[in-house]
Protein backbone atom coordinates (compact mmCIF):
# COMPACT_ATOMS: atom_id res chain seq x y z
CA UNK A 1 0.00 0.00 0.00
CA UNK A 2 1.00 3.43 -0.83
CA UNK A 3 2.36 4.97 2.47
CA UNK A 4 -0.11 8.47 2.00
CA UNK A 5 -2.05 10.02 4.16
CA UNK A 6 -3.85 11.81 0.50
CA UNK A 7 -5.53 9.41 -1.99
CA UNK A 8 -5.61 10.11 -5.89
CA UNK A 9 -8.03 9.01 -8.18
CA UNK A 10 -5.26 6.42 -10.37
CA UNK A 11 -1.46 5.53 -8.88
CA UNK A 12 1.29 3.28 -8.73
CA UNK A 13 2.89 1.31 -6.70
CA UNK A 14 6.71 0.42 -6.19
CA UNK A 15 6.00 -3.23 -5.42
CA UNK A 16 9.01 -4.09 -4.00
CA UNK A 17 8.14 -1.56 -0.82
CA UNK A 18 4.95 -0.58 -1.55
CA UNK A 19 5.52 3.09 -1.56
CA UNK A 20 4.48 5.18 -4.63
CA UNK A 21 6.61 5.63 -7.63
CA UNK A 22 7.60 8.55 -9.55
CA UNK A 23 4.81 8.79 -11.27
CA UNK A 24 2.33 8.68 -8.14
CA UNK A 25 4.83 11.56 -6.38
CA UNK A 26 4.47 13.59 -9.95
CA UNK A 27 1.12 12.88 -9.74
CA UNK A 28 0.09 13.84 -6.21
CA UNK A 29 2.32 17.19 -6.32
CA UNK A 30 0.99 18.49 -9.43
CA UNK A 31 -2.65 18.00 -7.26
CA UNK A 32 -1.71 19.99 -4.41
CA UNK A 33 0.33 22.57 -6.26
CA UNK A 34 -3.22 22.94 -8.47
CA UNK A 35 -5.49 23.35 -4.97
CA UNK A 36 -2.84 25.75 -3.65
CA UNK A 37 -3.17 28.02 -6.57
CA UNK A 38 -7.00 27.68 -6.08
CA UNK A 39 -6.73 28.56 -2.00
CA UNK A 40 -4.41 31.26 -1.23
CA UNK A 41 -4.38 29.95 2.49
CA UNK A 42 -3.52 26.59 1.62
CA UNK A 43 -0.67 25.11 3.38
CA UNK A 44 3.00 25.05 2.08
CA UNK A 45 4.52 21.66 0.20
CA UNK A 46 7.84 20.86 1.48
CA UNK A 47 9.67 17.87 -0.20
CA UNK A 48 12.85 15.77 0.66
CA UNK A 49 14.60 13.51 -2.07
CA UNK A 50 16.72 10.91 0.25
CA UNK A 51 19.86 9.27 -1.63
CA UNK A 52 21.56 6.45 -0.38
CA UNK A 53 25.44 6.19 -1.05
CA UNK A 54 27.26 3.27 -1.22
CA UNK A 55 24.25 1.17 -2.12
CA UNK A 56 25.39 -0.80 -4.74
CA UNK A 57 28.13 -2.24 -2.69
CA UNK A 58 25.48 -4.16 -0.92
CA UNK A 59 24.07 -5.71 -3.64
CA UNK A 60 28.03 -6.55 -4.57
CA UNK A 61 28.63 -7.89 -1.47
CA UNK A 62 25.75 -9.80 -0.59
CA UNK A 63 23.75 -10.45 -3.10
CA UNK A 64 20.09 -8.34 -4.80
CA UNK A 65 17.94 -10.60 -2.09
CA UNK A 66 19.45 -8.72 0.56
CA UNK A 67 19.57 -5.59 -1.39
CA UNK A 68 15.97 -5.81 -1.77
CA UNK A 69 15.87 -6.52 1.85
CA UNK A 70 17.40 -3.12 2.77
CA UNK A 71 15.31 -1.09 0.32
CA UNK A 72 12.30 -2.48 2.01
CA UNK A 73 13.39 -1.69 5.40
CA UNK A 74 14.20 1.73 3.93
CA UNK A 75 10.76 2.09 2.95
CA UNK A 76 9.44 0.76 6.56
CA UNK A 77 11.45 3.37 8.01
CA UNK A 78 10.52 6.83 5.75
CA UNK A 79 6.66 5.59 6.69
CA UNK A 80 7.58 4.99 10.42
CA UNK A 81 8.94 8.43 10.76
CA UNK A 82 6.15 10.24 7.99
CA UNK A 83 3.46 8.75 10.30
CA UNK A 84 4.53 9.85 13.88
CA UNK A 85 5.68 13.09 12.77
CA UNK A 86 2.98 14.07 9.29
CA UNK A 87 -0.03 12.27 10.95
CA UNK A 88 -1.97 15.80 11.02
CA UNK A 89 -1.04 16.97 7.67
CA UNK A 90 -1.37 15.68 3.98
CA UNK A 91 2.39 13.35 3.06
CA UNK A 92 3.13 10.95 0.47
CA UNK A 93 5.99 8.85 0.98
CA UNK A 94 7.22 7.75 -2.69
CA UNK A 95 10.59 5.00 -4.61
CA UNK A 96 11.92 7.34 -7.08
CA UNK A 97 14.44 4.87 -8.71
CA UNK A 98 17.02 2.41 -7.28
CA UNK A 99 17.74 4.18 -4.06
CA UNK A 100 16.32 7.32 -4.06
CA UNK A 101 13.10 7.88 -1.77
CA UNK A 102 10.62 11.06 -1.93
CA UNK A 103 9.21 12.16 1.10
CA UNK A 104 6.70 15.30 0.71
CA UNK A 105 3.99 17.13 2.66
CA UNK A 106 1.24 19.40 2.36
CA UNK A 107 1.19 21.03 6.37
CA UNK A 108 1.91 24.14 8.05
CA UNK A 109 5.54 23.53 8.72
CA UNK A 110 8.50 26.25 9.04
CA UNK A 111 11.55 25.29 7.14
CA UNK A 112 13.32 24.91 10.41
CA UNK A 113 11.07 22.20 11.29
CA UNK A 114 11.07 20.49 7.66
CA UNK A 115 14.87 20.72 7.76
CA UNK A 116 14.93 18.79 11.51
CA UNK A 117 12.70 16.37 10.37
CA UNK A 118 15.12 15.58 6.95
CA UNK A 119 17.64 15.11 9.74
CA UNK A 120 16.14 13.04 11.75
CA UNK A 121 15.44 10.78 8.49
CA UNK A 122 18.47 10.07 7.16
CA UNK A 123 19.41 9.62 11.38
CA UNK A 124 16.71 6.61 11.34
CA UNK A 125 18.28 5.29 7.93
CA UNK A 126 21.61 5.27 8.80
CA UNK A 127 20.88 2.75 11.97
CA UNK A 128 22.08 -0.67 11.10
CA UNK A 129 19.81 -2.75 8.38
CA UNK A 130 19.62 -6.93 9.36
CA UNK A 131 20.52 -8.75 5.94
CA UNK A 132 17.75 -11.60 5.04
CA UNK A 133 19.38 -14.66 5.84
CA UNK A 134 20.80 -13.44 9.06
CA UNK A 135 24.26 -12.81 7.27
CA UNK A 136 25.29 -9.89 8.82
CA UNK A 137 24.40 -6.04 9.03
CA UNK A 138 25.06 -2.97 6.76
CA UNK A 139 24.64 0.65 7.63
CA UNK A 140 23.89 2.85 4.36
CA UNK A 141 25.02 6.55 4.39
CA UNK A 142 21.76 8.74 2.93
CA UNK A 143 22.04 12.14 1.82
CA UNK A 144 18.90 14.44 1.67
CA UNK A 145 17.89 17.59 -0.62
CA UNK A 146 15.19 19.34 0.91
CA UNK A 147 13.04 22.09 -0.82
CA UNK A 148 9.61 24.28 -0.19
CA UNK A 149 7.83 24.33 -3.76
CA UNK A 150 7.09 27.81 -4.75
CA UNK A 151 3.84 28.71 -5.70
CA UNK A 152 2.91 27.91 -9.11
CA UNK A 153 6.17 25.67 -9.34
CA UNK A 154 6.34 22.70 -12.47
CA UNK A 155 6.50 19.14 -10.05
CA UNK A 156 9.49 18.40 -12.75
CA UNK A 157 11.41 21.37 -11.99
CA UNK A 158 11.12 20.91 -8.29
CA UNK A 159 12.57 17.07 -9.08
CA UNK A 160 15.31 18.51 -11.19
CA UNK A 161 16.51 20.66 -8.63
CA UNK A 162 16.24 18.25 -5.43
CA UNK A 163 18.30 15.53 -7.96
CA UNK A 164 20.78 18.53 -8.85
CA UNK A 165 21.19 19.18 -5.26
CA UNK A 166 21.42 15.62 -4.03
CA UNK A 167 24.12 15.46 -6.41
CA UNK A 168 26.05 18.33 -4.77
CA UNK A 169 25.41 16.55 -1.62
CA UNK A 170 26.52 13.22 -2.50
CA UNK A 171 30.28 15.69 -3.51
CA UNK A 172 31.15 17.42 -0.44
CA UNK A 173 32.21 15.39 2.85
CA UNK A 174 29.97 16.31 5.66
CA UNK A 175 26.82 17.48 3.78
CA UNK A 176 24.08 15.34 4.91
CA UNK A 177 21.47 17.32 4.36
CA UNK A 178 21.14 20.78 1.80
CA UNK A 179 18.53 22.81 0.80
CA UNK A 180 17.81 23.44 -3.32
CA UNK A 181 18.76 26.79 -2.88
CA UNK A 182 22.05 25.39 -3.98
CA UNK A 183 23.67 26.49 -0.26
CA UNK A 184 24.43 24.43 2.65
CA UNK A 185 21.48 23.97 4.81
CA UNK A 186 21.90 26.93 7.27
CA UNK A 187 22.62 25.94 11.00
CA UNK A 188 18.94 24.29 12.50
CA UNK A 189 17.86 23.21 15.49
CA UNK A 190 21.41 21.95 16.51
CA UNK A 191 21.16 18.22 17.76
CA UNK A 192 23.31 18.58 20.95
CA UNK A 193 20.36 21.56 22.01
CA UNK A 194 17.74 18.80 20.73
CA UNK A 195 18.85 16.18 23.05
CA UNK A 196 19.24 18.44 25.94
CA UNK A 197 15.73 19.59 25.60
CA UNK A 198 14.82 15.52 25.58
CA UNK A 199 16.67 15.25 28.92
CA UNK A 200 14.89 18.25 30.46
CA UNK A 201 11.80 17.28 29.04
CA UNK A 202 12.20 13.99 31.15
CA UNK A 203 12.88 15.80 34.07
CA UNK A 204 9.79 18.09 33.89
CA UNK A 205 7.47 15.49 33.07
CA UNK A 206 6.96 16.83 29.53
CA UNK A 207 6.72 13.69 27.55
CA UNK A 208 3.14 12.44 27.13
CA UNK A 209 1.55 9.18 27.03
CA UNK A 210 -0.97 8.16 24.64
CA UNK A 211 -2.80 4.91 24.21
CA UNK A 212 -3.80 3.63 21.18
CA UNK A 213 -6.40 1.31 21.86
CA UNK A 214 -7.48 -2.56 21.19
CA UNK A 215 -10.38 -4.33 20.29
CA UNK A 216 -11.85 -7.58 19.96
CA UNK A 217 -12.08 -8.87 16.40
CA UNK A 218 -15.31 -10.41 16.94
CA UNK A 219 -17.51 -7.93 18.64
CA UNK A 220 -15.51 -5.06 18.57
CA UNK A 221 -15.25 -4.97 21.99
CA UNK A 222 -12.49 -2.90 24.21
CA UNK A 223 -9.44 -5.27 25.63
CA UNK A 224 -6.92 -3.37 26.36
CA UNK A 225 -4.39 -0.37 24.92
CA UNK A 226 -0.60 0.08 23.77
CA UNK A 227 0.99 3.04 25.45
CA UNK A 228 2.68 5.90 22.94
CA UNK A 229 4.76 8.69 23.29
CA UNK A 230 5.18 12.04 21.96
CA UNK A 231 6.20 15.29 23.12
CA UNK A 232 5.35 19.08 21.88
CA UNK A 233 8.55 20.72 21.52
CA UNK A 234 8.50 24.30 22.28
CA UNK A 235 10.32 25.15 18.38
CA UNK A 236 9.83 22.12 16.61
CA UNK A 237 6.47 21.06 17.32
CA UNK A 238 5.04 17.68 18.01
CA UNK A 239 7.84 14.90 18.04
CA UNK A 240 7.02 11.14 17.85
CA UNK A 241 7.95 8.29 19.17
CA UNK A 242 10.81 7.56 16.70
CA UNK A 243 12.43 9.85 15.97
CA UNK A 244 12.39 10.79 20.16
CA UNK A 245 14.24 7.18 20.51
CA UNK A 246 16.52 8.20 17.87
CA UNK A 247 17.20 11.37 19.49
CA UNK A 248 17.61 9.81 23.05
CA UNK A 249 19.89 7.11 21.46
CA UNK A 250 22.48 9.92 20.50
CA UNK A 251 22.23 11.71 23.67
CA UNK A 252 22.56 7.73 25.48
CA UNK A 253 19.51 7.75 26.94
CA UNK A 254 17.19 5.19 25.55
CA UNK A 255 16.58 3.54 28.88
CA UNK A 256 15.68 6.82 30.88
CA UNK A 257 13.05 7.64 28.07
CA UNK A 258 11.63 3.76 27.63
CA UNK A 259 11.46 4.06 31.90
CA UNK A 260 9.70 7.10 31.61
CA UNK A 261 6.92 5.85 29.25
CA UNK A 262 6.72 2.50 31.11
CA UNK A 263 6.20 4.31 34.40
CA UNK A 264 3.68 6.65 33.31
CA UNK A 265 1.62 4.25 31.00
CA UNK A 266 1.42 1.74 34.08
CA UNK A 267 0.67 4.53 36.72
CA UNK A 268 -2.21 5.48 33.62
CA UNK A 269 -3.34 1.41 33.03
CA UNK A 270 -3.58 1.36 37.11
CA UNK A 271 -6.59 3.51 37.33
CA UNK A 272 -8.24 1.76 34.60
CA UNK A 273 -10.07 -0.41 36.90
CA UNK A 274 -11.20 -2.94 35.04
CA UNK A 275 -9.83 -6.50 32.93
CA UNK A 276 -8.51 -3.96 30.41
CA UNK A 277 -4.49 -5.03 29.02
CA UNK A 278 -1.59 -2.87 28.54
CA UNK A 279 1.06 -3.23 26.26
CA UNK A 280 4.27 -1.50 26.46
CA UNK A 281 7.52 -1.62 23.73
CA UNK A 282 10.97 -2.85 24.98
CA UNK A 283 13.51 -1.55 23.63
CA UNK A 284 17.05 -3.58 22.69
CA UNK A 285 18.82 -1.22 25.43
CA UNK A 286 16.12 -2.56 27.82
CA UNK A 287 17.04 -6.07 27.25
CA UNK A 288 21.00 -5.09 27.30
CA UNK A 289 20.30 -3.91 30.88
CA UNK A 290 21.62 -6.91 32.78
CA UNK A 291 19.42 -5.14 36.02
CA UNK A 292 16.24 -5.18 33.63
CA UNK A 293 13.99 -7.52 34.74
CA UNK A 294 14.43 -7.03 38.33
CA UNK A 295 13.86 -3.17 37.79
CA UNK A 296 11.04 -3.95 35.46
CA UNK A 297 9.49 -5.97 38.12
CA UNK A 298 9.86 -3.54 40.89
CA UNK A 299 8.40 -0.85 38.34
CA UNK A 300 5.49 -2.87 37.73
CA UNK A 301 5.07 -4.12 41.41
CA UNK A 302 5.00 -0.25 42.58
CA UNK A 303 2.29 0.64 40.03
CA UNK A 304 -0.50 -2.02 41.39
CA UNK A 305 -0.95 -3.10 37.60
CA UNK A 306 -1.03 -6.87 37.44
CA UNK A 307 1.95 -8.23 35.84
CA UNK A 308 -1.02 -10.92 34.59
CA UNK A 309 -2.42 -8.16 32.51
CA UNK A 310 0.96 -6.84 30.74
CA UNK A 311 2.03 -7.29 27.28
CA UNK A 312 5.57 -6.73 26.54
CA UNK A 313 6.30 -5.91 22.60
CA UNK A 314 9.44 -6.02 20.35
CA UNK A 315 9.94 -4.95 17.50
CA UNK A 316 10.70 -7.11 13.98
CA UNK A 317 13.36 -4.80 12.69
CA UNK A 318 15.26 -3.63 15.91
CA UNK A 319 18.30 -5.82 16.52
CA UNK A 320 18.72 -7.41 19.40
CA UNK A 321 23.06 -7.75 20.48
CA UNK A 322 22.58 -11.09 22.14
CA UNK A 323 19.34 -13.22 21.15
CA UNK A 324 19.86 -15.92 23.47
CA UNK A 325 20.27 -13.30 26.30
CA UNK A 326 17.21 -11.20 25.18
CA UNK A 327 14.96 -15.04 25.14
CA UNK A 328 16.03 -15.59 28.66
CA UNK A 329 15.09 -12.40 30.62
CA UNK A 330 11.95 -12.42 28.13
CA UNK A 331 11.10 -15.60 29.34
CA UNK A 332 12.18 -14.38 32.95
CA UNK A 333 9.20 -11.77 32.55
CA UNK A 334 6.87 -14.29 31.01
CA UNK A 335 6.86 -16.76 34.38
CA UNK A 336 5.35 -13.96 36.05
CA UNK A 337 2.13 -14.11 33.70
CA UNK A 338 3.51 -11.21 31.33
CA UNK A 339 2.33 -11.79 27.16
CA UNK A 340 5.51 -11.28 24.56
CA UNK A 341 4.60 -9.67 21.15
CA UNK A 342 6.62 -9.58 18.18
CA UNK A 343 5.55 -6.21 16.60
CA UNK A 344 5.49 -4.85 13.39
CA UNK A 345 5.41 -8.22 11.55
CA UNK A 346 5.81 -8.46 7.78
CA UNK A 347 7.13 -4.95 7.24
CA UNK A 348 9.92 -5.87 5.46
CA UNK A 349 11.77 -9.11 5.20
CA UNK A 350 10.62 -11.28 8.49
CA UNK A 351 13.37 -12.46 10.93
CA UNK A 352 12.37 -15.78 11.71
CA UNK A 353 15.40 -16.14 14.29
CA UNK A 354 12.99 -14.04 16.55
CA UNK A 355 10.13 -16.67 15.57
CA UNK A 356 12.42 -19.71 16.82
CA UNK A 357 13.84 -18.12 19.66
CA UNK A 358 11.69 -15.34 21.26
CA UNK A 359 9.08 -16.84 23.85
CA UNK A 360 6.27 -15.17 22.10
CA UNK A 361 2.66 -15.12 22.46
CA UNK A 362 1.71 -12.56 20.11
CA UNK A 363 1.87 -11.56 16.67
CA UNK A 364 1.43 -8.16 15.72
CA UNK A 365 0.89 -7.75 11.80
CA UNK A 366 2.17 -4.98 10.64
CA UNK A 367 -0.92 -2.50 8.84
CA UNK A 368 0.72 -3.28 5.33
CA UNK A 369 -0.31 -6.49 5.84
CA UNK A 370 -4.20 -5.72 5.78
CA UNK A 371 -4.18 -2.66 3.50
CA UNK A 372 -4.62 -4.10 0.44
CA UNK A 373 -5.96 -7.65 1.48
CA UNK A 374 -9.53 -6.65 0.36
CA UNK A 375 -8.87 -6.35 -3.34
CA UNK A 376 -5.48 -8.18 -3.96
CA UNK A 377 -5.62 -12.38 -4.44
CA UNK A 378 -1.62 -12.17 -3.31
CA UNK A 379 -2.29 -9.87 -0.51
CA UNK A 380 -4.86 -12.32 0.74
CA UNK A 381 -2.84 -15.44 0.56
CA UNK A 382 0.16 -13.71 2.25
CA UNK A 383 -2.15 -12.99 5.02
CA UNK A 384 -3.28 -16.76 5.37
CA UNK A 385 0.05 -17.94 4.76
CA UNK A 386 1.17 -15.65 8.10
CA UNK A 387 -1.96 -16.84 10.01
CA UNK A 388 -1.18 -20.53 9.44
CA UNK A 389 2.28 -19.69 10.24
CA UNK A 390 0.83 -18.01 13.65
CA UNK A 391 -1.21 -20.95 14.34
CA UNK A 392 1.12 -24.00 14.02
CA UNK A 393 3.65 -21.90 16.79
CA UNK A 394 0.81 -21.51 18.81
CA UNK A 395 0.67 -17.29 18.49
CA UNK A 396 -2.75 -15.49 18.40
CA UNK A 397 -2.28 -12.59 15.84
CA UNK A 398 -3.17 -9.12 15.97
CA UNK A 399 -3.56 -6.87 13.10
CA UNK A 400 -2.54 -2.99 12.94
CA UNK A 401 -3.78 -0.49 11.07
CA UNK A 402 -7.45 -1.67 10.67
CA UNK A 403 -9.76 1.23 9.13
CA UNK A 404 -12.60 -0.44 7.10
CA UNK A 405 -15.23 -2.75 8.31
CA UNK A 406 -14.46 -5.32 5.40
CA UNK A 407 -11.14 -5.71 6.75
CA UNK A 408 -12.10 -6.26 9.99
CA UNK A 409 -14.34 -8.74 8.77
CA UNK A 410 -11.74 -10.60 6.03
CA UNK A 411 -9.23 -10.80 9.51
CA UNK A 412 -11.80 -12.20 11.85
CA UNK A 413 -12.77 -14.79 9.16
CA UNK A 414 -9.47 -15.91 8.59
CA UNK A 415 -8.64 -16.41 12.44
CA UNK A 416 -6.95 -13.63 13.89
CA UNK A 417 -7.74 -12.14 17.51
CA UNK A 418 -7.33 -8.74 17.94
CA UNK A 419 -7.30 -5.15 16.36
CA UNK A 420 -6.06 -1.16 16.09
CA UNK A 421 -6.89 0.86 14.18
CA UNK A 422 -8.68 4.50 12.83
CA UNK A 423 -11.89 2.00 12.48
CA UNK A 424 -12.96 1.91 15.82
CA UNK A 425 -10.36 4.90 17.55
CA UNK A 426 -6.95 6.66 16.64
CA UNK A 427 -4.75 6.99 19.55
CA UNK A 428 -6.10 8.53 22.62
CA UNK A 429 -4.97 11.13 25.41
CA UNK A 430 -5.03 9.58 29.08
CA UNK A 431 -8.30 11.39 29.48
CA UNK A 432 -10.15 10.38 26.62
CA UNK A 433 -8.64 7.10 26.94
CA UNK A 434 -10.31 6.92 30.42
CA UNK A 435 -13.91 7.75 28.90
CA UNK A 436 -13.42 5.46 26.14
CA UNK A 437 -13.28 2.47 29.20
CA UNK A 438 -16.26 4.15 30.63
CA UNK A 439 -18.28 4.23 27.97
CA UNK A 440 -17.51 0.04 27.19
CA UNK A 441 -18.18 -0.95 30.39
CA UNK A 442 -21.52 0.71 30.80
CA UNK A 443 -22.10 -1.17 27.09
CA UNK A 444 -21.47 -4.34 28.69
Amino acid sequence: MVASSTTTASYSFDRLTGLGNAAFAIDVLERWRDEGAQNDRAAPIHATLIGLGRFDTVNLAYGEAAGDGALAEVARRIRLLAEDELAHGDWIAARIGGGQFLLAAREACSRERWQWLSEALTDALSAPIALIGGVGAVRLWPRAAMIRMLSGERTEHVLDRLAATLGKANDKTGARVLWASEVYAPPGYRSAQLEADLIAALDRDEIEVVIQPQYDLAGCLLVGGEALARWQHPTLGLIGASAMFAIAERAEHVAHLSRHIAQRALALAARWGSDLRLSLNVTPDDLSNSGFVREFLAMVADSGFPAERLTLEITEHVLLNNLEEAAQKLSQLRDTGMRIALDDFGSGFCNFGYLKLLPLDYLKLDKSMIEGVTDDPRDLAVLRAIVALADALGLKVVVEGVETEEQRALALAEGCLLFQGFLCSPALSATEFLRLVGKHAANR
